[in-house]
Parts: C-alpha cells; sequence; structure tokens
C-alpha cells in the first residue's frame, strides 16, 4: 500500500481525520471485502494525484469498531470525505476513479 495512505485507528481517528488542514476521504473496509479490495488501487492513485490536497485514511471495521459505530457505518467499502472537522460527501460501494475524483474535487 502507498506511504501516502494513512491506516488510523479508534484512537486516532481525530487527529488523522478531524483535526485534518486539508479535505480527508475515509475508506471504511475490511479485509475480506472484495469490492474493499477492488477499491483499494484506485484509492492509491488519488493519493497521488491528489497529494498535498487531500489525505486519504483507511478504517478498518473489524479492528476499529468504535469509528465504523460512530459513523453509522453499515455496507462497505463506504467512504466519507470530511472537511474542517466535519463530514461533508459520502459514496457508498466501489466507484470508479473519475467518480471519486469528482467528489474530492467538490471539496477543494
Amino acid at each position: 500500500m502507498s506511504d501516502l495512505i494513512v491506516n488510523t485507528t479508534d484512537a486516532d481517528f481525530d487527529k488523522d481525520v478531524l483535526e485534518s488542514d486539508v479535505p480527508v476521504l475515509v475508506d471504511f473496509w475490511a479485509t475480506w471485502c472484495g469490492p474493499c479490495k477492488a477499491i483499494a488501487p484506485i484509492l492509491e492513485d488519488l493519493a497521488t494525484e491528489y497529494q498535498g490536497k487531500v489525505k486519504i485514511v483507511k478504517v478498518d471495521v473489524d479492528h476499529n469498531p468504535q469509528s465504523a459505530s460512530r459513523f453509522g457505518i453499515r455496507n462497505i467499502p463506504t467512504l466519507f470525505v470530511f472537511k474542517g472537522g466535519e463530514k461533508v460527501d459520502a459514496v457508498m460501494g466501489l466507484q470508479p476513479k473519475n467518480e471519486l475524483a469528482k467528489v474530492l474535487d467538490k471539496h477543494l
């Protein structure tokens, strides 16, 4: 996985996401989830293309149930965009790169 993608935990979620000075795309995922594995290379591409403008953060819902519960995650992959400590957008399920880029561009 790219060094540009942050794997966060329940303990570090606020610091890594809510206190970020750039918009954050958070991927709620799990190792057993096929669509989650399929979206991973797309997120790596986006992390490279948006380096310095957007932070990409992954939350493994099996190992970080508090974060998943806190944001009402029922299906994965679920991707949220946070800006200024607030959730400003959501994308459910596997999406093509161009659709995720459109969502990110709205919040730059």
